[in-house]
């Protein structure tokens, strides 16, 4: 089962890799532009914006799992 998933998650990720490279042109220059430290704040503006929906989206899916399993084994 956890290479199934390893699997879907590797086929996912690389399904999504095409989407990086969509950046708008006039975000990518300003970002060459800043300096060492802008550049850096940037990086750990993107993953603060990123975490939060990722936890959620991780939560959610595992109480489902959870929830999920624990009913199976009820109606057993």
């Amino acid at each position: 089962m956890k290479l199934r998933a390893a699997i879907l998650g590797l086929l996912l990720s690389m399904w999504a890799a095409p989407a990086f490279s969509q950046g708008c042109a006039m975000c990518f220059s300003t970002a060459a532009a800043a300096s060492k430290d802008g550049q850096r704040a940037i990086s750990k503006g993107v993953l603060v914006l990123l975490v939060p929906p990722a936890g959620f989206m991780s939560l959610g899916v595992g109480l489902a799992l959870y929830y999920g399993k624990k009913r199976d084994q009820e109606n057993c």
